[in-house]
């Protein structure tokens, strides 16, 4: 899987279940909780959704806002882990 596919599927979930105003333009290094797309709630349901979509786990040490705060850091750490073979 590409990073492009990996970002196109993280934006789809993320504009799907927590943006309200579709014509809302998300950028992919926009931070997700400072702009309030997500909250502490929105990350779990987040990473729940990475586990079982692309088949990864995420350590508690990798609950970090570096790993989760924009479109861009999720899809580094999701290629991170699949590249890994980490599952």
């Amino acid at each position: 899987m590409t990073n492009d596919q990996i970002k196109d599927q993280v934006r789809q979930f993320i504009m799907k279940n927590f943006v309200f105003d579709k014509r809302r333009v998300l950028k992919d290094d926009e931070s997700l909780l400072e702009s309030g797309v997500v909250d502490s709630t929105g990350i779990l349901e987040l990473v729940a959704y990475l586990e079982e979509h692309f088949a990864v786990k995420v350590e508690d040490e990798e609950f970090r806002a570096e790993n989760f705060n924009s479109i861009e850091r999720v899809t580094t750490f999701v290629a991170r882990k699949l590249a890994a073979g980490v599952s």
